[in-house]
This record gives C-alpha cells, sequence and structure tokens, in this order.
C-alpha cells in the first residue's frame, strides 16, 4: 500500500508541476539599447514570477531579419513563438531589432562603414544591460543562423549558449560552397580571388561588373571582417554550457555544420531534430512544403527543440 501510495503521488506532483507551468502567465514590454546616439529597439517578454528567473537573449539570422524572424516578404513569427514558449516556462526573454532593421532602422549605419564587429559589440551591450536588471538569475545566448556565430563571439559574460542552425564554417568557405553548387567553373575562376583576397585582408580594385552584387567596393570592407571568423574557433573558446541544436529538414545548413560546432567544443550537447527546418519548424521533406513554412506564421516551432532548450536553461 505504501509503495502505491508513493507512485500515486509522485504522479500528482508531476501532473501539479505540468499545470502550474501551464499556469504561467507573461507580459511583453519594450526594451530599449541607447549607443551614444543611436538607439535599438527590443521586446522583453517576461513571465509573471516573484522569485529571480533566468532571461535569454534572441539574436536573428542574417538579412532583414527582425526579432520576430519575419521580413518584408515572410512571416512567420518563429523567433516570438520562441519567445513565448520560454515564458511559459518560466524564462524570461529579449528580441531584438538588429541595426538597420524594423524599429532599429535610424540606427543602420552606411554600406562603407558597416562592420561584422558592430553586431557583436551590440549583443555585448545588450548582455550589459540585462545584468544590471536583478530580476534575472543568470543570461543565456540563443543565436540563430548567422546570430549564432555573433552569439558565440559575444558570450564572454553569459553563463550559457545556445546555437540553433548555426553555420560550422567561417563566411568565406561558405560563399564558396553555394557558388560550386549553383555556378560553373568560369564564375568559380572569377569569384575565388576575390574571395581569397578579401579573407586576407585585403580589398579588390577590380570587380567584373557582374559581380557587383556580392563584391562592390562598399561592401568588401564588411565582408572582410566577417571572413576572418571561423565558427568551429570561435565555440571552442567558450567554458560555458553549451547547445548545438540543428534539424534535419534545414535547407540551409547541413548536419555537417553542427557536427563541426560540437566536435570544436567537446563538452557541448548536440540536439538533431527530426523534421526540423531552419526556422525550427517541423515539415515534411518536400522542398515546396519547406519554403511555404517561412510565410506560415501558425505553424509551431519543433516542441522537442524547445522542451530541450527549456531543460537545458533551467538545470
Amino acid at each position: 500500500m505504501k509503495k502505491i501510495f508513493i507512485v500515486l503521488f509522485a504522479i500528482f506532483l508531476n501532473f501539479a508541476t505540468a499545470q502550474n507551468k501551464s499556469l504561467i502567465t507573461y507580459k511583453e514590454s519594450d526594451l530599449t539599447l541607447k549607443i551614444n546616439s543611436e538607439e535599438i529597439f527590443g521586446t522583453l517578454t517576461a513571465p509573471d514570477l516573484s522569485q529571480k528567473y533566468p532571461v535569454a537573449l534572441l539574436i536573428s539570422g542574417s538579412g532583414p531579419t527582425d526579432r520576430n524572424g519575419n521580413n518584408v516578404i515572410m512571416k512567420n513569427n518563429s523567433l516570438k513563438m520562441l519567445a513565448e514558449s520560454l515564458a511559459k516556462n518560466g524564462i524570461a526573454s529579449l528580441r531584438f531589432d538588429k541595426r538597420g532593421i524594423g524599429a532599429s532602422k535610424a540606427s543602420a549605419k552606411s554600406e562603407e562603414n558597416l562592420r561584422f564587429e558592430n553586431y557583436i559589440d551590440d549583443v555585448k551591450s545588450w548582455v550589459d544591460l540585462l545584468k544590471k536588471d536583478n530580476r534575472f538569475s543568470k543570461i543565456i545566448i540563443i543565436g540563430h543562423s548567422e546570430g549564432s556565430l555573433i552569439g558565440m563571439i559575444a558570450s564572454g559574460k553569459a553563463d550559457k549558449f545556445i546555437s540553433i542552425a548555426g553555420a560550422g564554417d567561417s563566411a568565406d568557405k561558405l560563399i564558396k560552397t553555394q557558388i560550386v553548387s549553383k555556378s560553373n567553373k568560369q564564375v568559380e575562376d572569377l569569384t575565388f580571388p576575390i574571395i581569397d583576397s578579401l579573407k586576407n585582408g585585403n580589398t579588390v580594385k577590380k570587380v567584373d561588373p557582374i559581380l557587383n552584387s556580392l563584391f562592390r567596393a562598399s561592401i568588401q570592407p564588411y565582408l572582410i571582417s566577417w571572413f576572418k571568423y571561423n565558427p568551429q574557433a570561435e565555440i571552442k573558446k567558450l567554458n560555458i554550457p553549451v547547445l548545438i541544436v540543428q534539424g534535419n529538414n534545414d535547407l540551409q545548413v547541413t548536419l555537417k555544420d553542427a557536427e563541426s560546432l560540437a566536435q570544436s567544443n567537446k563538452k557541448a550537447e548536440l540536439l538533431i531534430v527530426d523534421k526540423m527546418n531552419h526556422i525550427m519548424k517541423i515539415v515534411d521533406s518536400d522542398v515546396q512544403a519547406n519554403m511555404a513554412s517561412y510565410n506560415n506564421e501558425t505553424l509551431p516551432i519543433s516542441e522537442v527543440m524547445t522542451n530541450k532548450i527549456v531543460s537545458f536553461i533551467q538545470k
């Protein structure tokens, strides 16, 4: 009888815990990061709890991706969904519009003056701001796609780091791989010497006009600043707990990328999520369905992923 009582009590306790989690409400508020005369705008999603709780800083991917994971032609709300899932589990989060994007558009630097380090420094400043808030027990950086590299470089003052769909090679190698897969030998002969020069820190004065969209003079300083960072080298430097998350239905980042990161940091945890695509949603292997999810704001993100992220943060 005693054994039965213990089992029943354990079941009740687990049920009660689950019920309590489902009852956690949250609030969203605006937060502004001021850097000299510039302002970067974000959303703080905080659970209604009296005790201290963790906070995750969410970093969006490349291009004109806003704080919610959207851009002007696609709305999937992937990062917004992640923030809400965390809040329901007692974890706060801050997501923000990168400089030049969304509400932070006015803080854009000119193309000639923009450097990859600008994004890294912004994340470091957000971490400093969060550290001043006594509501938070620890700070976790979560970087998605290009945000993974930015996050791992900026994680010096963070307590944990999570990479979601992060590249495993430096940007120069990624661009070369894309060129090889989509172009011919003639294009390789035109582009590879330019990439190699930029990788070595040298600008290229003469660029064929057909390549201006990639290698125009004004963007070359940014590419030089970006090419010098190797994700495998950067993640190896981290002495904090690391979680690497990758979907096997990702059209942009491969399992090899995730494995390269995991091999570079032997203490990192690696989670491969079946059928998850680049924007953290579960889709079939059909490419058309995969692409359609990028503009589906109701399709939920992976529960397997969010459960693992929550347990990783809370342990």
